[in-house]
């Protein structure tokens, strides 16, 4: 069956999106950020508010280097510690190629849990290759768009990537209910979205309405 995630910045998103049907949640920090590392706190208080499944970003800085990797290590710990059992991570080296030894240092952290590879796939220097590195880190899902410029550019990468999974593909960045239905034809059954259920912008919380006609999309 498909599936959406929804990105949440705190336990209100959560119960909107909860409310709406939503199937999963990706929690994160700071979208001026792209999304970083939620606090510990925060995620105690969406795990409280919802029983959807939570993952949960690492991730301290823009772009896709870690901006200290001991630190995200410990973040990893902690929030493990704190019932944390999925999570979101990816990062490129100097090449704009998949930095497998970083990756695998954090994933290190991660033993038996569930883990999405992000967008850093798109920001690659080839999403194919990127892919074919992707599949040997142990993620059980990609987060992609098939291009850094999002899914309208992407399209035809996406309908290439999904025939080679696993992992599964999770089509996210510049989505739109208009994009499903061919999406849904070519195999996909994840679908992620973060602003598109957010009418008035990143500055408002999440539409249960809004997320509602999205999951009436992939009926």
């Amino acid at each position: 069956m498909p599936i959406l995630e929804v990105i949440a910045l705190n336990a209100k998103d959560a119960e909107a999106a909860q409310a709406g049907g939503a199937h999963r949640l990706e929690l994160v920090a700071d979208m001026a950020s792209d999304g970083l590392t939620p606090s510990i706190a925060t995620f105690k208080e969406v795990q409280k508010a919802v029983d959807l499944p939570i993952r949960v970003m690492l991730r301290d800085a823009k772009g896709f280097a870690p901006g200290n990797l001991k630190q995200l290590r410990r973040q990893a710990w902690e929030l493990r510690e704190a019932g944390a059992t999925e999570f979101v991570l990816g990062f490129l080296d100097a090449e704009n190629e998949i930095d497998e030894g970083v990756t695998l240092n954090l994933v290190a952290e991660l033993e038996g849990c569930a883990w999405t590879f992000h967008r850093a796939l798109d920001n690659s220097a080839d999403v194919f290759r990127s892919w074919a590195s992707v599949q040997t880190l142990g993620c059980d899902t990609v987060l992609a768009a098939g291009s850094a410029k999002g899914v309208e550019d992407g399209m035809e990468n996406l309908k290439k990537l999904v025939a080679q999974s696993p992992p599964a593909l999770l089509v996210g960045g510049g989505l739109q209910q208009r994009h499903v239905a061919e999406l849904l034809a070519a195999g996909v059954t994840g679908f992620h979205v973060g602003s598109a259920v957010r009418p008035q912008g990143w500055d408002s919380p999440v539409s249960s309405a809004s997320v509602r006609e999205w999951v009436n999309r992939l009926v």
